[in-house]
């Protein structure tokens, strides 16, 4: 046997797997780089088109001035921050908990689902700034109000994933547990919530920013001010004063509220489905 045949063979899978891992490491870096870089550079030409074109700061602040307004005035828009994230995550729960329990009974009850279905895709389709008016006229107390807006604009999301989750459970699974006898309810605890997981975590991905919307669109519409006003109050008060930098600052806020709310849940969806799901499972390539 000569020498080259001795040669290792492994060699080229090694420099390719090496390939790999620097590619891996190329994307986990351009991941988080490049949007900063954007940001950056965002930044960069507005500052710049404020100072070439010379635009007045009650037209076009510059991010100089909004980082002012916003260390400035930290205390009057962190308080107001605090509000608006109060009615945000109470309207995602009670989203959540209406969602997902209407779903279930729809998806026992044939006759339910026909009756009430209807009236969710109607609910969800008409613009919350019509219904907001309305539900301040009867709703004496604002926060409630404010609360009730944001979860209707969360609720129908939760509501349509998690029954098409429910539905969508594979109809050999399902077959085979009425073979073993299971009961309807070991074939939804055991068989139907974990596949519909996936659906419920992506429909809550969106409840949340739309929640979030839900209670801009309310505070909007309650015209809350002084005490007790939530970012959206702040914005329409700081632009009844001409103050642009401190609504680009409390804008800025609540971009970055929303930001956090589906970070998190990304984060959440990953933690319950990185082990067995395809959504979640990172392969290579």
């Amino acid at each position: 046997m000569s020498l080259a045949d001795n040669s290792p063979v492994t060699a080229p899978v090694d420099v390719e797997e090496r390939q790999r891992a620097r590619r891996r490491r190329l994307e986990q870096i351009a991941r988080y780089t490049l949007p900063v870089l954007v940001m950056v550079l965002a930044i960069w030409l507005w500052d710049r088109i404020v100072v070439w074109n010379e635009i007045p700061h009650y037209i076009l602040p510059g991010p100089g001035r909004v980082w002012a307004s916003l260390t400035g005035d930290w205390s009057i828009l962190y308080e107001a921050a605090l509000l608006t994230a109060k009615t945000t995550i109470l309207a995602l729960i009670l989203a959540v908990i209406g969602g997902a329990g209407l779903a279930i009974l729809f998806d026992q009850s044939k006759l339910v689902e026909m009756s009430l279905y209807p009236y969710a895709v109607i609910l969800q389709v008409t613009p919350v700034v019509a219904i907001a008016p309305l539900i301040f006229i009867y709703v004496e107390n604002k926060t409630v109000g404010m609360l009730l807006c944001a979860w209707i604009v969360a609720f129908f999301p939760v509501l349509s994933s998690t029954t098409l989750g429910l539905k969508s459970v594979d109809h050999n699974l399902r077959d085979l547990y009425k073979i073993y006898g299971a009961t309807r309810w070991q074939q939804l605890w055991m068989l139907q919530l974990p596949s519909a997981l996936p659906y419920f975590l992506g429909g809550l991905k969106i409840a949340g920013g739309l929640s979030l919307i839900g209670a801009v669109v309310a505070e909007l519409v309650a015209g809350t001010g002084g005490v007790g006003a939530g970012l959206a109050a702040r914005i329409q008060e700081a632009g009844y004063r001409l103050n642009i930098a401190r609504m680009f600052a409390a804008l800025s806020m609540i971009a970055a509220m929303g930001v956090f709310i589906f970070a998190a849940l990304s984060v959440l969806s990953y933690a319950l489905l990185h082990k067995w799901h395809e959504s979640a499972i990172k392969r290579e390539n």
